[in-house]
């Protein structure tokens, strides 16, 4: 099917009897793929979580970087992206991102069933998920242009609200649909997962310089069942022996033929952890209950198959691409180039877009991790899925609902507030001691805080969506560019964010170094946003449909030379 030849949103009559129902079908459809891309993009940060309980013997550090990985992707494949809508049009684009991301998703899906999967694997699957990233920067271009500037608020922002879902969805489905064969053994057998926590006050053990002198154990139930032997004045072993009323953990597996797995039965039983130096020394020793059962993660990755394939038909049947005059891959660069100081405004957006959704994409793929790695040493701790899907859906939702008051209001302004609003966040768990908590107590402030940054990301990238448009008024095509630029370097946030949390958390105990930085860069990217387009007679101001922008009294006299 040809391009669309006449595209004129802003003509009154065109929108009413032509242009408005094709642009909401498109916005429709491609808002429904847009949340299984954000879903493939972060289906390793919800997976990566559970390899080490399936036998993946993987460091921190390595988990984190797998959960980053995508986010590398990601931005290095909307810097592409960015040029393709306005020059090859929404249909091929959006069909072709949509289908090939089946890819990674069906790899994944075979690799997490087979325990020799190298980690480098992993981190090759990993960047291509981020493929679901990086084709962002052609959905937000896509709606731009097919929207008039007092709708592409409300339009945009509901298309990416309601995509950004994709990232709820994969975190709070992935913990139920691993627990149970989807489809028998069609897409694979069982893994074993096991889980192991300490009991509390079970054993008290005494050290001298590093070495085990005395193991008491404090439990009358497991008195007959610890064995501790002595030498010399220090502990020599420790060993479990199963008693009537306390059980040895086992495994049960059932295997086929082929020696694969086709039933794990569920067991729970004790064990006694006896850590040992080069010199054959004890050094420390743990009794710990543990939890043996069936988990299917392979279903992460293959349930989203079927609607990626429902996606690409819908997408290569109902959407049309337009006919962009003036548009070649060439001229797309002239948003770097010094014309209409059209380098000076990308940048900045690109600094705020950063602060906005590179935040918020940044905070989704590392918040299981952190969850894991902050509070996943105290006993009793939190499943890291059970809490991480809140983050993104608040994120989402107020990034959907607050673009028509961002169309009324300008963007701008709601930017200047909700990166005040990330900086007290980010101060909260600085000094609150959330990130480097004493004990459980601690952790509904921290996921409170969490979810109070969330919102703040989910607010100010709505009101991104209707200010960058306003700022390059003057060439809807440089606009809907603008939106996939910005787009692919915000991308990198999962990349960044993870990757620097990672470090900070390996190389120094906790985040705080990290939030730091945050609190640093939140206050640079809200001055140069204040100074630019927020303060009385800013060179590019948007207040809104009811103040007006500064486009409003260039119109007249601009001389584009597009």
């Amino acid at each position: 099917m040809s391009k669309i030849t006449k595209w004129e949103p802003e003509n009154e009559q065109f929108w009413r009897e032509t242009g408005s129902g094709i642009a909401w079908r498109t916005c429709g459809i491609t808002t429904f793929s847009l949340i299984f891309s954000f879903a493939t993009w972060f289906v390793m940060s919800a997976v990566v979580v559970r390899l080490p309980n399936i036998g993946f013997k993987f460091t921190t550090m390595e988990l984190f970087w797998l959960a980053a990985i995508p986010g590398f992707a990601s931005g290095i494949l909307r810097l592409i992206h960015s040029y393709f809508i306005p020059v090859l049009g929404t249909r091929p684009v959006v069909s072709i991102a949509t289908i090939i991301k089946l890819i990674p998703m069906v790899w994944l899906g075979y690799a997490v069933q087979d325990l020799n999967t190298s980690w480098s694997t992993f981190m090759i699957i990993g960047f291509l998920t981020g493929m679901g990233g990086g084709d962002f920067s052609s959905y937000m271009p896509s709606t731009s242009i097919f929207f008039p500037k007092r709708l592409q608020g409300i339009s945009m922002g509901v298309q990416a609200g309601i995509g950004n879902f994709g990232v709820s969805v994969v975190q709070f489905v992935t913990p139920w649909i691993i627990g149970f064969a989807v489809i028998g053994g069609v897409v694979g057998g069982p893994q074993i997962f096991t889980k192991a926590e300490v009991i509390k006050g079970a054993i008290t053990v005494t050290k001298d310089n590093g070495v085990v002198t005395d193991v008491v154990v404090n439990k009358p139930e497991l008195a007959a069942a610890i064995v501790v032997t002595k030498e010399g004045g220090v502990v020599k072993d420790v060993v479990f022996q199963e008693t009537d009323t306390v059980k040895a953990i086992k495994e049960e597996v059932k295997r086929d033929a082929a020696g694969k797995i086709t039933e794990v039965v569920k067991t729970e039983g004790v064990k006694v952890e006896v850590k040992k130096n080069d010199a054959g020394a004890v050094t420390d020793v743990t009794v710990k209950k543990v939890l043996k059962k069936g988990m299917w993660v392979q279903n992460a990755a293959f349930w989203y198959v079927p609607f990626l394939i429902l996606s690409f038909i819908l997408c290569a049947v109902f959407l049309r691409s337009i006919q962009m005059k003036g548009t070649s891959f060439k001229k797309q660069f002239e948003i770097l180039s010094t014309k209409h100081r059209a380098l000076t405004h990308t940048w900045n957006c690109t600094i705020t877009y950063i602060a906005s959704f590179g935040s918020f994409s940044g905070y989704a793929a590392a918040f299981p991790m952190m969850i894991k790695v902050i509070y996943g040493g105290f006993d009793g701790a939190p499943d890291p899925l059970k809490f991480a899907f809140f983050g993104p859906l608040i994120g989402g939702l107020s990034r959907a609902v607050t673009g028509p008051v961002f169309d009324k209001w300008g963007g701008s302004i709601g930017m200047f507030w909700t990166f005040i609003g990330l900086i007290i966040g980010c101060l909260v768990l600085i000094f609150g001691g959330y990130l480097t908590p004493t004990g459980l107590e601690q952790f509904p402030g921290f996921v409170w805080t969490m979810l109070w940054i969330f919102l703040m990301t989910g607010v100010a990238n709505a009101a991104t969506f209707r200010q960058y448009p306003i700022v390059f008024a003057y060439s809807p095509a440089k606009g809907a560019q603008m939106l996939g630029w910005t787009g692919a370097w915000a991308a990198f946030g999962p990349f960044i964010f993870t990757g620097l949390i990672g470090i900070a958390i390996t190389k120094t105990g906790s985040a705080i170094p990290f939030f730091v930085g945050a609190v640093v860069y939140y206050a640079y990217a809200n001055f140069l946003n204040w100074y630019y387009y927020t303060r009385k007679g800013a060179e590019r101001y948007d207040y809104g449909n009811i103040g007006g922008t500064w486009w409003d009294k260039a119109k007249s006299t601009w001389v584009s030379n597009d």
